[in-house]
């Protein structure tokens, strides 16, 4: 008995060192740690991009980002080959900084300690966890394991907005805390424009003119005179000269066709498409780009044959709705979670008459568990906009439409949601001005902005939008939408 009780003795002893052990590396703050926002599915497009920009943009901040190819090499099972980009982190933060690399290397040896954790080699780990603490014994900081300045907020900046849109405003929050610390920082200043400009994409700014980067864009073009990368975001002033620089073409290129395709200009867009996708020929971004492209080229001819295209015309529209459909599918096979490019391809296939297509494109948007409210939003109501329009189905219609509203979020979406639902109903109501469940549908409308009247006092949204759509409950089986079907969604 005496044996055992020793025994559990170590047991615990070692129970309680393994977790003493974990509590220090949940302190360091590394990609381990961040909690960063990224699918299974999304794995290899990251990959990609990571790889893409190693190898095109020239930068003199990239340590980071092949500290954030190690720890995708680690989800992926790929321990050697994440120690290798470790060290390529290490060797670049030395070459960069020297004698203040301490610092800046916090985040590898960080990741490191992780690193070894996670393959039982405890003994390395500790090595870099002691390295952590004697740098942060160095600068007073009050955590053991962990620094709060200014550099590392930055990196955690760069880790996010690199894993795609659902990190943008954290993303933000960083690089605006370490500006808050050092103003005039160029790095902090670049990650910050970036971020703010792909926000901006976000809230579908046309121009960069009308957009909220402008200002952040330019003041990082003042600390980085040289930067063709951020010159190209900053379209129309700079976009010609950022293509006369041989710096980081390939992301020049992808940026600059964007700006030239808002304009209209298609054959310059198509043409700096098509030299990006030689040099990244997997690209989802450039393939999705390709495809608005011919969907913008498509309309033109439309336009300019009066919306009625016949003869050469009508196999023109054809050949575009075919390179438009080609290139949706391949940035789609790349990042199976690109939200818009199911969009674009089901508007695609609705173009060519393909109905089961689109619907089949649809519900594999519809079942995508990353989608955010925002995006699920944007899915419903063009959802809706095919059942009302193609499939001729006013109940599945509204059904959509009012499944975009569940959300409180302020959008040009919503707005059209708000304005499409309205028409639909009172289309209902000119041919039966009784129709209850229409009546209740715009009585729910028009207390949208906010939910005013009987939902006025809840704080509950939710509870507010349930309780407008239980009033369009009806005995009638005449023109009665199926709102159990609704409801058993909120």
């Amino acid at each position: 008995m005496s044996c055992f009780i020793w025994l559990l003795s170590i047991d615990r002893s070692s129970l309680n060192k393994e977790n003493l052990f974990f509590s220090f590396l949940l302190q360091l703050r590394c990609h381990f740690t961040w909690e960063l926002l990224v699918e299974d599915t999304e794995m290899p497009d990251l990959e990609n991009r990571i790889l893409e920009e190693i190898e095109f943009l020239d930068t003199k901040y990239n340590a980071g980002i092949h500290n954030l190819l190690a720890y995708v090499r680690h989800l992926k099972g790929q321990t050697r080959e994440a120690l290798e980009s470790l060290k390529e982190a290490e060797d670049l933060i030395q070459q960069e900084h020297g004698d203040r690399s301490a610092v800046r290397s916090l985040v590898i040896w960080g990741n490191y300690a992780w690193l070894y954790h996670h393959v039982g080699r405890l003994a390395e780990a500790q090595t870099y966890l002691d390295r952590v603490a004697n740098t942060c014994e160095k600068f007073a900081a009050p955590s053991c394991y962990r620094l709060d300045c200014p550099q590392m907020d930055c990196e955690e900046g760069w880790a996010l907005l690199k894993c795609g849109g659902k990190n943008y405003e954290r993303a933000k929050a960083c690089f605006e805390k370490a500006l808050a610390a050092e103003p005039a920082n160029p790095e902090f200043s670049t990650g910050y424009a970036i971020t703010i400009y792909r926000l901006d994409g976000f809230n579908k700014a046309t121009q960069v003119s009308d957009a909220f980067c402008l200002q952040p864009l330019k003041e990082a073009i003042r600390l980085n005179p040289e930067d063709a990368y951020i010159k190209a975001l900053l379209a129309p002033e700079y976009v010609e000269e950022a293509l006369t620089n041989m710096s980081s073409q390939t992301y020049v290129f992808r940026y600059a066709a964007k700006f030239y395709r808002r304009k209209g200009a298609l054959d310059k867009a198509l043409q700096l498409l098509k030299r990006a996708l030689r040099a990244t020929p997997s690209s989802a971004f450039l393939h999705h780009q390709m495809g608005l492209c011919y969907k913008a080229r498509m309309i033109q001819i439309k336009r300019a044959a009066n919306w009625q295209p016949r003869g050469q015309d009508r196999d023109n529209v054809d050949k575009m709705v075919r390179l438009a459909i080609a290139h949706f599918q391949f940035a789609l096979e790349q990042k199976p979670t690109f939200d818009v490019a199911y969009i674009h391809l089901a508007g695609m296939y609705i173009e060519a008459g393909n109905h089961r297509k689109a619907e089949d494109i649809y519900q594999k948007l519809l079942c995508l568990t990353s989608l955010d409210e925002e995006k699920q939003q944007k899915g419903h109501f063009h959802y809706g906009q095919f059942q009302e329009f193609q499939k001729k189905s006013e109940v599945n219609a509204i059904i959509h439409y009012l499944k975009a509203l569940k959300t409180e979020k302020v959008s040009l979406t919503r707005d059209k949601c708000i304005n499409s639902l309205e028409k639909l109903t009172l289309r209902r109501l000119s041919r039966n001005a009784s129709d209850i469940e229409s009546l209740s549908i715009l009585g729910f409308i028009y207390k949208f902005e906010p939910c005013v009247g009987l939902c006025a006092d809840s704080s509950e949204p939710q509870a507010c939008f349930g309780f407008c759509v239980s009033l369009s409950l009806c005995p009638s089986p005449a023109h009665s939408l199926p709102l159990s079907k609704i409801n058993k969604d909120f």
